[in-house]
Formats: C-alpha cells, structure tokens, sequence
C-alpha cells in the first residue's frame, strides 16, 4: 500500500482508528451495558447539558451529525425509556432530550467500563501523547 503522508495520511489514519475505537467500545459497551458508543454518547452529553436537557438540534451539532440522523439514534433510547422527549412549552419547533431516571441509572452503570475501555485502547500512549492527541482532534472538531 503507498505511503500517504501529509494530511490525507492524517484523514486515512484518523478514519481507520475511529473504525477500530467504535468497533472495540460497541463490542464491549453492548455486551456489558447493552449500549453503542453512540447511545452512551448521547447519554453523556445529555447528562452534561444545563440542567440535564439538551435541544435536539444542539446535540446533533454537538455530535457532528444531522438532525434526522440524531433522530435516528433517539428513537430506540426512547423506546427503551432511557431518553424522553421534551416539548418547549414556548416553541412548538424545538424539542428537548432529557433522561429518564432509567437512562441515567444505565449511565451511571457504563460510565466506569467506558473509562476502563478507553483506558484500554488508549494505554500505549503516554500522558503527553494523550493530552495533545485530545488537543489536536478538538481543534480538527
């Protein structure tokens, strides 16, 4: 296979690393908690949000995804009663993602083996190496 350098090498390497984290965290994540990397992502920033709710529309910026593909995600979490959809009493347009007590007692269950698997994955890296990898891709976001 050619040596791609430079930044396409950068997007090649960052697109296979990111196949292969949300493979190993889906893989253990579902076995352990029944939940995708997704799912706990959206459990854990909604979590985070001002007063544990989150416009619909701000978590897929948050997320770099879509409105609809957002929705997507949301439909089995609701089905499952680990999110609840909120209305704007105020706006008829805007809905809100918020967590049932049922959603954040699962969160609160996957969080120590999300940081474990992250742990994990990422335990090759030193300290350093971590801090400006997790600086870099947040300047990329």
């Amino acid at each position: 296979m050619p040596d791609s350098g430079g930044a396409l090498g950068l997007c090649l390497n960052l697109n296979r690393t990111t196949a292969m984290v949300i493979r190993q965290i889906d893989h253990r994540l579902s076995a352990l908690h029944g939940l995708s990397l997704n799912d706990f992502t959206i459990l854990h920033v909604t979590d985070q949000a001002p007063q544990g709710k989150l416009r619909r529309g701000d978590l897929a910026a948050h997320l770099g995804l879509t409105a609809s593909a957002v929705t997507r995600l949301l439909l089995p979490l609701e089905k499952t009663g680990l999110v609840a959809r909120l209305p704007d009493p105020r706006d008829a347009r805007v809905s809100y993602v918020v967590l049932t007590d049922a959603g954040r007692e699962r969160l609160a269950d996957a969080r120590p083996s999300a940081a474990q698997i992250s742990e994990d994955l990422v335990g090759r890296l030193s300290a350093d190496q971590v801090q400006v990898l997790t600086a870099a891709l947040a300047a990329l976001a």
